[in-house]
């Protein structure tokens, strides 16, 4: 994924699938550097992980 889509991403009302190493993730933010976002998984657990957005997947 490309930092261009994971602005459009956040921006968006959506309720939009995306998966991080086979998990579904919720995207929190898009660090500065435009090559990692903090991410985490959909569920109970909200354990926050830095992630190159490289390897994040749309659904």
């Amino acid at each position: 994924m490309d930092s261009r889509r994971v602005k459009q991403i956040l921006s968006s009302s959506a309720d939009i699938h995306v998966e991080y190493n086979g998990a579904s993730v919720w995207i929190d933010e898009l660090h500065e550097d435009g090559k990692t976002a903090t991410v985490h998984l959909r569920g109970p657990l909200e354990e926050r992980s830095t992630v190159d957005i490289s390897e994040l997947e749309e659904e």
